[in-house]
């Protein structure tokens, strides 16, 4: 059923179901006035069935409203929003279903109580103005949260990279070459390939590579590093072997034209990381540098040099195993860029399992706590190196503390902007446990806060702002205080 046909059936089981409800009629009242059945004027109210016209000249009649009243597509003022929402991309492109929705459903609930959710919807609107979360941002904040949902890890893609790797006598580690992949690109997927100087196109200089599906090009920029070209050949493989046929064509990500290619992306890069690194051996390898009773950062950086040469790749490919395989349920990625001759610092990329950890992104642009490892690293961070450090943030005003590691990086393909990737986990009893070097004299345990403005940590020798938002807080706290004091009194 085409898009247009599906909103016409929704709109008329709303308006149905609207003067139903203006007479404070039961759908059993309903059908005995129409003499129809119960379950088939719920069908229609629920936007899964249409009625024929003389059937809706019998509903009509019942209500005492015209013809037009039920056909129309124009709603009033009651139900105006929901115009906006179910001819929107996000109706229109976000498949609920990833989430349990049933779309059905959710139109009921909206229907049941239209004020209320006109208020709700217009709230939301206004808060994505205000903090300018355009379609991009609410598309992407969509995405992580089904991340989130399923704790970063599909078996299913799992289990088809193990196949695609044993069908192709492939061995899943960072040795497998990019020229084999390109063998199987062009030798069982038709593919053309070719390293293409993107310079001399001016702005395309930062591209990574990019699919001409017409011809079934693909041309990657010839300054790739090794493990770059790797990654993006084992993602094309991935767009193939998982049959995603709505997809980006450039890589970096420059634009999209719906939600499904923002998750057909994502998938082909799920598929990449379990192609290249193996879930077996770094769930076995991480265990046992959790063994270690000291905390040496040489040690983390053998351990993601054994793997890949991207700390990126490594770092992601973590929050895929640490839940699923090791039992390490609360944990946060995020990656950092700090732009060249800036000291403004930005968030990337975030995740979070569990539920939202302490340390996340921040739109109203507050500046990040630089007592954040892999903020200091970026800070600290030279041409050309890569840094590796630890630490245990403690938040005092939540009383919670994570294990922080973070690697920083240079990024050749933003004009010198250096990267910082990190990972935290939540330290509990469990987590404890499993991991001898908490306890390590060379990991530090720092206070800090998520940004300046909301931090109460006193006296930080870096600090970029007032603590704005937390002082606010402060003064309302000491409001309500002296207001119960006054209660008292009198």
């Amino acid at each position: 059923m085409n898009h247009e046909s599906d909103y016409i059936k929704t709109v008329f089981g709303l308006k149905l179901k609207q003067q139903r409800q203006k007479k404070n009629w039961s759908l059993q009242d309903l059908a005995v006035k129409t003499g129809m059945s119960k379950s088939y004027l719920n069908e229609i109210e629920n936007g899964k069935k249409y009625p024929k016209h003389d059937k809706i000249i019998q509903i009509s009649e019942a209500l005492n409203c015209t013809f037009d009243d039920l056909v129309s597509t124009k709603l009033d003022k009651s139900l105006m929003p929901f115009n906006e929402i179910l001819q929107s991309d996000f109706f229109k492109e976000i498949p609920l279903e990833l989430f349990g929705i049933n779309k059905n459903n959710l139109i009921s609930i909206i229907s049941d109580a239209p004020k209320k959710v006109t208020a709700f919807i217009n709230a939301l609107i206004e808060i994505s103005q205000n903090y300018n979360l355009g379609k991009e941002r609410f598309y992407f904040a969509v995405l992580r949260s089904f991340q989130e949902l399923y704790d970063n890890y599909f078996p299913e893609i799992e289990e088809k990279a193990i196949q695609f790797a044993e069908e192709n006598q492939l061995e899943i580690s960072k040795n497998l070459q990019s020229e084999v992949l390109e063998n199987i690109l062009t030798g069982t997927f038709n593919y053309a390939i070719q390293s293409e100087d993107f310079e001399r196109y001016g702005t395309l200089d930062h591209l990574r590579s990019l699919f001409i599906p017409e011809k079934r090009l693909l041309l990657l920029n010839r300054k790739l590093e090794k493990d770059q070209r790797t990654f993006i050949l084992a993602k094309e493989v991935g767009f193939n072997v998982l049959e995603l046929k709505n997809r980006p064509n450039t890589y970096s990500w420059l634009d999209f034209g719906s939600f499904e290619e923002i998750l057909n992306n994502f998938y082909a890069s799920y598929f990449a990381g379990a192609l290249l690194i193996s879930k077996e051996k770094i769930k076995e390898r991480t265990a046992e540098f959790f063994l270690q009773n000291i905390w040496n950062p040489a040690d983390f950086e053998q351990l993601t040099e054994y793997f890949t040469h991207s700390p990126e790749t490594f770092y992601y490919r973590l929050t895929n195993i640490l839940s699923s395989e090791l039992g390490i349920k609360d944990l946060f990625y995020l990656c950092l860029v700090k732009k060249n001759h800036s000291d403004k610092i930005q968030i990337l990329k975030e995740l979070h399992l569990n539920h939202q950890q302490a340390p996340h992104a921040n739109a109203t642009n507050e500046h990040y706590c630089r007592r954040w490892i892999a903020v200091k690293n970026l800070h600290h961070l030279k041409d050309n190196e890569t840094l590796t450090d630890a630490q245990i943030s403690h938040y005092k005003d939540q009383g919670i503390s994570y294990l922080v590691i973070s690697t920083s990086q240079k990024n050749p393909f933003s004009d010198g902007s250096n990267r910082s990737y990190c990972l935290g986990i939540l330290l509990n009893a469990q987590t404890i446990r499993k991991i001898n070097f908490i306890k390590s004299p060379t990991l530090k345990t720092i206070n800090v806060g998520v940004t300046c403005e909301s931090c109460s940590v006193a006296d930080c020798e870096v600090r970029q702002a007032a603590p704005v938002r937390l002082e606010k807080e402060y003064f309302n706290s000491n409001m309500k205080n002296a207001i119960e004091r006054i209660r008292k009194d009198f």
